[in-house]
């Protein structure tokens, strides 16, 4: 029988493609298991606590008979009805301390995102350089800085600033010290960084073709800003403010260290609440109210700046 005779061979079968295996049960739980911590972390530490105030809320008592817990809300209307001109001078002087941030700080973020060139580090450096002080500290320097009789002081009566604030209320006299003025530079130079370094890396994120773009098109540099540069940076805006004036909300050491009497913020008041009077309901009520009224202006703040995307 030839070879041509030959019947011909049957084709081998076509080996089918493994299956896919199946990922197994232990991989599936590897992000969940990079959470736990981070989520133990916030339940620990966070969630935990504010169960426990907020049932301090609700609680009636002393510290010497104890407190229990009888769900009197009518804590919450009192804290408010005492103690509103205490949260309005808070909100008037973070916000006021966080728009002098934004105009202060907008600059020099621009200039290192921009101009700075080689010198960007150090410039930097210099900017996140009082962190390496006590937040304390710094505050302390302010007293010396705004002394009367200091050269401060007499600069700012050389050019009637003075007049000027004192007729506004933020000051009294020729002095500075123990004024809302005060209080607000405090707050000013201890968020300043905050405000800075989200700005930064915002403006630093533009692609500089788009200045060149804008250019060609025969744009003057103030319809650059305001066209291109000051839009793309929104969200080093919105999370510059917002680092600065939620803290500054409830930041008490600037009221107690610069201020008097008259310029207690809200902060002064919990932390007065907790460690002096000991009255933790009034004192865990107060918090929430703080919190509840910062949140919703943040809710609201976000909304109307167009932008979602937070450096």
């Amino acid at each position: 029988m030839s070879v041509t005779d030959a019947p011909p061979l049957a084709p081998a079968p076509a080996e089918e493609p493994p299956a896919p295996r199946k990922a197994s049960t232990r991989k599936r739980l590897v992000p969940y298991w990079l959470l736990l911590p981070g989520i133990l972390w916030l339940i620990v530490f966070f969630a935990l606590p504010m169960v426990y105030q907020a049932s301090t809320s609700v609680q009636t008592g002393s510290l010497e008979k104890g407190f229990e817990v009888t769900w009197h809300f009518q804590t919450y209307w009192d804290a408010l009805t005492e103690y509103y001109p205490q949260f309005i001078r808070s909100l008037l002087y973070a916000g006021t301390a966080t728009l002098l941030c934004l105009l202060l700080g907008y600059p020099l973020a621009y200039m290192i995102a921009f101009k700075a060139g080689r010198w960007r580090g150090l410039v930097l450096v210099l900017v996140i350089a009082p962190f390496f002080t006590s937040f304390l500290i710094r505050t302390l320097a302010w007293k010396t800085i705004l002394a009367d009789g200091g050269p401060v002081v007499d600069v700012l009566n050389t050019l009637h600033v003075l007049d000027i604030t004192s007729l506004l209320g933020w000051t009294e006299g020729d002095r500075v010290l123990a004024t809302p003025m005060a209080v607000v530079c405090g707050l000013t130079y201890n968020f300043l960084p905050f405000m800075i370094l989200p700005l930064y890396t915002s403006l630093e994120r533009i692609d500089g073709r788009l200045h060149e773009a804008a250019g060609d098109l025969y744009a003057t540099p103030a319809t650059t800003f305001r066209k291109v540069t000051f839009p793309l940076s929104m969200p080093g805006v919105v999370s510059g403010t917002l680092l600065t004036f939620i803290p500054a909300c409830g930041d008490y050491v600037n009221a107690e260290l610069l201020g008097s009497t008259d310029t207690k913020m809200v902060g002064s008041v919990i932390q007065s609440q907790f460690l002096r009077v000991l009255d933790y309901p009034t004192a865990a009520a107060l918090s929430f109210i703080l919190m509840a009224i910062v949140l919703a202006m943040v809710t609201v703040y976000i909304r109307k700046s167009g932008t979602e995307d937070l450096v």
